[in-house]
């Protein structure tokens, strides 16, 4: 199977099934795997459905509604269990691996609410102080070292995180994430306003995969930002849903055929927000995948412990 070969090969297969509506001065656009809200105040996200990644070589798959609450079990074929709970909205909640003797970690707590967080999930925080080289920061995979890359899987945060995050406050919050390094996947490239990853190229992720396994065997708990990118051809509703596809594609190629756990994986698509090239042209370096070690970020700081349960604040 090609990665990304998901609904039709472009963003163009998508404009028939794409579905306009206003909801309190908001206007969602849906489609079949995801939906883009634009705000009133013109700031648009895009919001997928990562469930479809979990089914790859599954045993049984149980959905069960509780209230509000949706659970979706995955059994394995050697009896361990991912069990992912959102919300009515659609929204994670919680993502859980039980291993066969019944023993759980919480990998995502999406639920918990800082006591210091205020409003709504975009987090207003000066961007980060960074004392790191500039190539450890944002780490070319191109020209990066298998041992750099790994380290870089491990990479503390730049700075003391001084409180614990929600998924949501991370995704959507662009100084919360820069907290982190990161690592530009410029080994893959996708041709305009494909999501699709060639067989060809596919192999080029070997390094990135080798050093997410390490990572995830090292701590069962990390959890990896998966970022897509787009350059700023074409509008704002496209570049966004392409850009969520991109990110899920790798995603995806990086679980089918490398072995990294789908749980320790989560992807959020940018659109054209975030230029590496500073141009409205067509741009390769524009189209591409970012990954981010999220983990002290969901955890405040204390990357290697469970997820303190709601209501307690992170150790300082």
């Amino acid at each position: 199977m090609v990665a990304g070969a998901v609904i039709g090969a472009t963003i163009a297969d998508l404009h028939n099934q794409r579905r306009e509506t206003v909801e309190g001065g908001r206007t969602i656009y849906t489609e079949p795997d995801r939906i883009i809200i634009r705000d009133p105040g013109g700031q648009a996200y895009v919001r997928g459905n990562d469930l479809y990644r979990f089914r790859y070589g599954a045993r049984d798959i149980r959905t069960d509604t509780v209230g509000s609450e949706t659970r979706t079990v995955v059994v394995r074929p050697d009896g361990s269990e991912v069990i992912t709970v959102v919300g009515a909205d659609g929204r994670l909640l919680r993502r859980i691996r039980r291993d066969a003797r019944g023993q759980e970690i919480v990998i995502i707590d999406n639920s918990y609410r800082d006591p210091r967080a205020v409003g709504g999930f975009y987090v207003d925080v000066p961007p980060p102080v960074v004392s790191i080289p500039y190539d450890r920061y944002i780490v070319s995979a191109e020209d990066a070292s298998p041992d750099v890359i790994y380290a870089t899987m491990q990479a503390p945060p730049v700075q003391r995180i001084d409180r614990r995050y929600s998924l949501d406050e991370i995704r959507y919050s662009p100084n919360v994430r820069m907290q982190m390094p990161s690592i530009d996947v410029n080994t893959i490239n996708f041709e305009t306003g494909s999501w699709t990853i060639p067989p060809d190229q596919a192999a080029r992720l070997q390094v990135i995969a080798d050093g997410l396994n390490q990572a995830i065997q090292r701590n069962p708990r990390e959890v990896f930002l998966i970022e897509g990118h787009t350059d700023a051809v074409g509008n704002e509703v496209d570049n966004l849903s392409l850009s969520d596809r991109r990110a899920q594609s790798a995603a995806e190629l990086l679980t089918q055929q490398f072995g990294v756990p789908a749980e320790n994986l989560t992807s959020q698509g940018y659109g054209e927000q975030y230029l590496k090239e500073q141009t409205q042209g067509p741009s390769l370096i524009n189209r591409r995948v970012t990954i981010r070690r999220i983990t002290p970020l969901l955890n405040g700081g204390t990357a290697s412990l469970p997820p303190p349960p709601p209501g307690t604040a992170p150790p300082r």
